[in-house]
């Protein structure tokens, strides 16, 4: 109610203009602490947005160079990404611009912009949509590396819940009722953060179990994987806490600050999702069983061996077990290839005639 009490006291003012400066031409006293926590963020948030957009950029130029022999349908999923964060910083520019220029001079109609605007209410279910097209990736490497349904489905499940709970909130956004914008984005939140935290340390604890059956020389492969799990699963993960923290603190009080915070939320998503598909390059390089050539160091990328028509990217993780199972990891990058690779079974001359599987 203290939100809608708000709206409802700026709407009865008339428009400052230019009466609410100095004789310097600065905004002053409540006039400028209003500018900066409610329109402040929009700024800070926009021009991180188009920051962390040009990174992106980067590495999508970076993955359709070195990855043409990708499936067809992750180039897909990628392509989709490309245009919704393309998409999203057109949509932050435009709320700076609508702010900024539009609505020079009339102050409090920019602060209501948050709540009479489809394009301003509707940006968090915006920022949640990217996230959760980027939190279903995950979820499906998971189950790739774990391949337990019921590992990844109780994860999926709760992104889904945090998906849901900012369309609820979205919803009360557009009637100002402060209370339920509250609790929702509380529940919305709090579910992407533990959903970050428990993906990366289930994802972790896989790749630590191959680990301890995996042969000597592929022992940096794995530790790398792990390493390469929570350097790309902890930017999203802070700024969603900040995110929460600074959503819950005097919310509608003193401001909008986790505004900027929310902004680049999805942004440091899709990084997070294109650093693990362009990590293969340089994984493959640091790790493979042969010396690295000036093409493959430079950025070239290998095609010199092939199994069955497909690319090695990291070549073999061999597990020793009972029947020694040989894993190949290009799976934990590409889902999409799972199933397309036969399973050969030559028998082995030792004295327990055991045998040796190999996925090729």
């Amino acid at each position: 109610m203290e939100t809608k009490v708000y709206i409802s006291r700026q709407i009865r003012r008339s428009p400052r203009s230019l009466n609410s400066m100095s004789s310097s031409g600065l905004l002053t006293g409540e006039d400028k602490r209003e500018v900066m926590s409610w329109l402040g963020p929009w700024l800070v948030g926009g021009c991180l947005d188009l920051f962390l957009q040009g990174i992106l950029m980067t590495q999508f130029v970076n993955y359709f160079s070195f990855y043409k022999d990708d499936k067809p349908a992750l180039r897909i999923v990628v392509s989709v990404l490309l245009l919704l964060t393309v998409l999203k910083s057109i949509h932050a520019f435009a709320i700076i611009w609508i702010q900024s220029i539009v609505y020079f001079g009339d102050l409090q109609g920019a602060i209501l912009l948050n709540y009479t605007t489809w394009w301003q209410s509707g940006n968090p279910l915006m920022v949640a949509l990217i996230g959760f097209y980027v939190q279903l990736f995950f979820c499906w490497r998971l189950w790739v590396i774990s391949k337990k349904w019921y590992v990844a489905s109780p994860i999926a499940l709760l992104f889904l819940f945090g998906f849901l709970s900012i369309v609820v909130g979205t919803y009360y956004i557009t009637v100002v009722n402060l209370g339920q914008i509250i609790v929702w984005f509380a529940c919305h939140l709090s579910s992407v953060f533990a959903g970050d935290i428990i993906m990366c340390f289930t994802m972790a604890y896989f790749l630590l179990k191959t680990k301890s059956d995996v042969l000597p020389q592929t022992v940096g492969l794995i530790t790398a994987l792990v390493r390469l799990t929570f350097q790309t699963a902890a930017p999203a993960a802070l700024c969603a806490m900040f995110n929460l923290i600074f959503s819950q603190h005097n919310p509608g009080g003193s401001g909008i600050i986790s505004t900027a915070f929310n902004m680049m939320l999805p942004k440091l998503y899709a990084v997070s999702m294109m650093w693990t598909l362009n990590a293969r390059r340089t994984i493959r390089v640091a790790h493979s069983s042969h010396p690295a050539t000036s093409n493959e160091l430079s950025g070239a990328r290998s095609r010199a061996r092939r199994t069955n028509g497909n690319d090695v990217e990291l070549g073999q993780i061999q597990v020793v077990t009972q029947t020694e199972t040989t894993v190949d990891v290009r799976d934990i990058f590409d889902p999409t290839s799972k199933g397309d690779r036969d399973i050969k079974i030559s028998p082995r001359n030792d004295d327990d005639e055991s045998e040796r599987y190999s996925k090729s």
